[in-house]
């Protein structure tokens, strides 16, 4: 044995007894059981009953509860929702918040676009772990502020079950574990011949979606000692423009939120310096009769183009010229087409002994469309014919005689860009048996490669002012032949950001039965793993070349290549010690290259007192290691929300209309980062009530140390005496760039009650009933900045980039007699307090506060079983038509509506149906 291995085993035994140690003072420390107590109570572990491998234990066992709380999703629930995706069945899972989606990803320009995360907790994306039948695939390529996989590339369509471990468990996978682990696990053994399809639409048009699969599989592993199978699967869902739905001037956010939309506008509004202003003003210039008053003008107000461009005297225009509202003239929700396959084989090879492969191929495609083009141009006044003969040349202006025009160019069309995310992930193995120990050990080589596509609405920024300089382009109506054919010539199509990120790793596992004890088996796991990871980013040359309107290069932009490798080893040891006791404990080393690395004990215990009761409760230690987005990203250019500066506030009594503004950030990345530290524990119980019903209530708490992340520009701006010096000023004293860059900083702390309701099977005249509530609520949710500093809660409050709801459920209420079945379901999340922060730099005056309301979605659907090969299912979701609830949130480029967890689409209907030949 090397002297690393050797190190390596001390590390674990250490865990090991670490965990034993902490077994001793965590008696009475309970933890919860999951959906399946009731059943698991009444069975007796004998040796001749089937084991199964469970999420959150690395030993095989009769099928019952693990120490470790997990809710499993099955194949049926998911069909009865109605979901086609991985990110849409991740929606109905309370315990998930703030993850990543389509809807929270319009916009342009912006970060990690395409991504479909999963965030248990609320604790970040980075700190949640989604496996594929338990074992890793390569992250989201693009680099960004969250790391995880893309939920996109999960193969839906070929899912069995989803099993979701509601607890840390850094001590058997790893170091992203921290919040929990969602296990996609897929169909094994799978013969035949099955058709699937789904139409839906909504009831004001748009977002319709179909989707088609096919399964085929041949060979019982038992009788044949082989089986083969393949799942595809295809999907396209339109797009949804806020032309489409009423609820869009129901917000009113020309009214409420007139301060966060532009004043880029078409035709454009003239910005001009206060020399130009003052001079206009002596000589008494008039727009439709009345003396200007501000800057910002438009010499076609109060006519400005509808429906997009609307005169708001409130708004960013002000009262002398227009504002764009682009929620008049964007997209809700994207176009998307995704297909994967998922083919797997094993074959026997006797003596105990299997062979397996699994290769899983996925494709999704999202094409974004936000607003049109706006660009500053300047040209000489004396084009402009109103201006003409006002002498603004003669003025002692920087440029003298030159106008700043703000303009929206909508010749050249909405900016669209293409993102498209290829996952490729091939695993192949063995296990059986080997002298008494069950082993199973494998391969795994996985892709993710991102591309983001710059494909209409984006032009040459240099040419682009030419033409405006030079008269082609008219920034206040239609251009003529030559600039429209200019507008043409300049269109940028460019693959302008590519990444590709690599994972190829090995692992083993080896378990057995040691020896009895008095409530069973003592049973041992041992495992490893080794992988490498390669990060490659790759700016196009023209992206590069900072010549690309809206879509600027990093700064010190340049193609990047990291790597490193990462080592682990584990155990777990489970004891069921006395009757009716069994303690779980289990250890972790890992190492990554570059940061070092860290052990994570873990210890698991229950207790079943008698049939209809189980306690448990765990706790343990965990890290995570910084990513390498975290350690080498390119520095992002960004920018701020409207923030007051306090300095330049100071000078001007306060008045947020001269000191308030949209301040550019730098965001940089830290190669000198440490890994991140956390504790949990959890404690509950279970309760069996006769067969029909069980229930079960868990508290979970975690805490995190050295929590890598960034400083808010508000927290900055707001406490300048110990953040001053990451606000640059120019030589005047305004704010040049705020600096964001990623420390070790403060602790973030997440703390709860998970409740589970299951009945099943209830037989009445009408049929037969069963039902689920799944619930999550929140009692902490907060975030130190730095150490020293005081903890500051987004629970049921909208900080910063988003919010913990207090309380989110899933509730389903089934019914079936013969062949006919159906479903209600509800997912609800409790209102909260707004961001109402928003600043209106025209008047100084801040957004009106406010109250988000709760979120409750009804789902219908029924089915009926025409015969045993064919099944036809029709549903509602959103049977109320529930809009989505007004907030004055100005995180998003959405306004109006909070697009992380609500749903623009309406009432959907949908038809599916299935046919199988056996």
């Amino acid at each position: 044995m090397t002297t690393k291995m050797k190190a390596v085993t001390r590390a674990v035994r250490g865990a090991l007894l670490t965990g034993a140690w902490m077994a001793a003072g965590a008696g009475g420390v309970m933890a919860v059981a999951g959906a399946t107590a009731a059943t698991a109570m009444a069975q007796e572990t004998t040796a001749t009953m089937p084991t199964v491998e469970v999420t959150g234990s690395a030993i095989r066992r009769v099928q019952a509860e693990t120490a470790l709380p997990v809710q499993t999703i099955s194949r049926a629930e998911i069909e009865k929702a109605g979901v086609t995706t991985a990110a849409e069945l991740m929606t109905r899972v309370s315990a998930n918040v703030n993850g990543l989606t389509d809807g929270a990803s319009i916009n342009v320009g912006g970060d990690q676009r395409g991504f479909n995360s999963a965030n248990l907790r609320g604790i970040g994306t980075s700190s949640t772990l989604v496996l594929l039948n338990g074992r890793r695939m390569a992250n989201f390529a693009s680099p960004g502020d969250d790391s995880g996989v893309d939920l996109n590339n999960i193969p839906a369509a070929a899912l069995e079950r989803v099993e979701v471990l509601l607890d840390g468990a850094s001590a058997l996978y790893g170091t992203d574990a921290i919040g929990g682990v969602i296990n996609f696990i897929t169909r094994k053994d799978f013969q035949g011949l099955e058709l699937n399809t789904h139409l839906g639409k909504t009831r004001e048009g748009g977002a319709g979606k179909r989707t088609a699969s096919i399964a085929a599989g041949k060979g019982d592993l038992e009788r044949d000692g082989f089986n083969v199978f393949a799942v595809a699967d295809f999907q396209r869902t339109d797009a949804l423009s806020t032309s489409q739905r009423s609820f869009i001037p129901g917000l009113q956010v020309e009214q409420r939120l007139g301060h966060l939309l532009s004043g880029y506008t078409s035709p454009g509004n003239i910005r001009l310096t206060s020399a130009q202003r003052d001079h206009l003003q002596d000589i008494g210039f008039t727009i439709n009769g009345r003396p200007i008053t501000n800057r910002l003008i438009n010499l076609s107000a109060p006519g400005c183009a509808a429906p997009a461009n609307v005169y708001l005297p409130a708004g960013t225009g002000g009262v002398d010229a227009c504002t764009y509202n682009y929620m008049g003239d964007t997209e809700l929700y994207p176009k998307s087409e995704k297909s994967s396959l998922l083919s797997r084989g094993v074959i026997k090879l006797g003596g105990g002994h299997q062979a397996y492969a699994e290769l899983a191929l996925s494709r999704a495609k999202t094409d974004y469309v936000g607003s049109a083009a706006r660009v500053a141009g300047y040209l000489d006044y004396r084009k402009v014919p109103q201006l003409a003969g006002t002498g603004l040349d003669q003025l002692d202006d920087d440029i003298p005689g030159e106008l700043e025009v703000r303009m929206r160019l909508n010749e050249a069309g909405r900016r669209t860009s293409a993102l498209t995310s290829e996952g490729v992930r091939l695993v192949v193995g063995l296990s059986g048996t080997l002298a008494g120990w069950d082993y199973d050990t494998a391969l795994n080589h996985s892709v993710n490669t991102v591309k983001d596509k710059d494909t209409h609405g984006y032009v040459l920024y240099n040419e682009l002012l030419a033409g405006i300089a030079d008269g082609r382009i008219n920034p206040f109506g239609p251009s003529g032949p030559q600039g429209q054919a200019l507008i043409d010539s300049i269109q940028v199509n460019d693959d302008v950001r590519h990444a590709r990120g690599t994972m190829d790793a090995f692992d083993f596992k080896f378990s057995r039965a040691l020896l009895p004890l008095a409530g069973g088996d003592l049973a041992l796991a041992i495992g490893g793993e080794a992988r490498r990871e390669r990060n490659v980013f790759t700016p196009s040359a023209l992206l590069l070349s900072d010549n690309i309107n809206n879509d600027a290069a990093p700064e010190g932009g340049r193609a990047t290549r990291d790597s490193r490798d990462i080592g682990a080893v584990y155990g777990e040891l489970l004891l069921p010690f006395a009757k009716g006791w069994e303690a779980q404990l289990s250890g972790r080393y890992d190492h990554y290259q570059q940061v070092g690395g860290a052990a994570s004990p873990k210890i698991g215990l229950s207790w079943r007192p008698g049939e209809a009761l189980l306690l448990r409760g765990s706790a343990g230690r965990g890290f995570r290691a910084p990513s390498m987005t975290e350690l080498h990203r390119p520095t992002v250019y960004s920018s701020t929300a409207t923030l007051p500066d306090p300095v330049y506030c100071a000078t001007v009594e306060n008045n947020y209309a001269d000191c308030a503004d949209n301040w550019d950030t730098r965001r940089y990345s830290n190669a000198g980062l440490k890994p991140e530290r956390s504790r949990q524990f959890s404690l509950g119980a279970v309760f069996a009530a006769g067969k029909h019903v069980n229930a079960s209530l868990d508290y979970w708490n975690i805490k995190r140390t050295d929590l890598i992340s960034e400083i808010g520009d508000d927290i900055i701006l707001g406490n300048l005496a110990k953040y001053g010096d990451l606000v640059h000023r120019d030589e005047d004293g305004l704010i040049d760039y705020i600096e964001l860059r990623k420390e070790n900083r403060g602790a973030q702390i997440a703390k709860g009650l998970d409740l589970a309701l299951t009945v099943r099977g209830v037989d009445t005249a009408f049929g037969r009933l069963g039902g689920r509530l799944n619930g999550t609520y929140v009692l902490d949710s907060k975030i130190q900045n730095a150490p020293g500093d005081a903890f500051v809660s987004n629970l049921n409050r909208f900080v910063t980039d988003g919010v913990v709801q207090r309380w989110r459920h899933t509730l389903t209420v089934d019914w079936e007699r013969g062949p006919l079945s159906a479903s209600l379901s509800n997912t609800w999340s409790s209102g909260y307090e707004d961001q109402n922060s928003a600043i209106n730099i025209d008047d100084g005056s801040v957004v009106a506060a406010n109250h988000v309301k709760s979120y409750s979605l009804w789902d219908l659907s029924g089915a009926y079983v025409v015969d045993p090969r064919l099944k036809v299912r029709v549903g509602v979701q959103n049977l109320f038509d529930r809009s989505p609830p007004y907030s004055n949130q100005a995180f998003y480029f959405l306004s109006g509506y909070d697009p992380s967890y609500t749903d623009p689409r309406g009432r959907r209907f949908y038809v599916s149906a299935s046919y199988a030949f056996r």
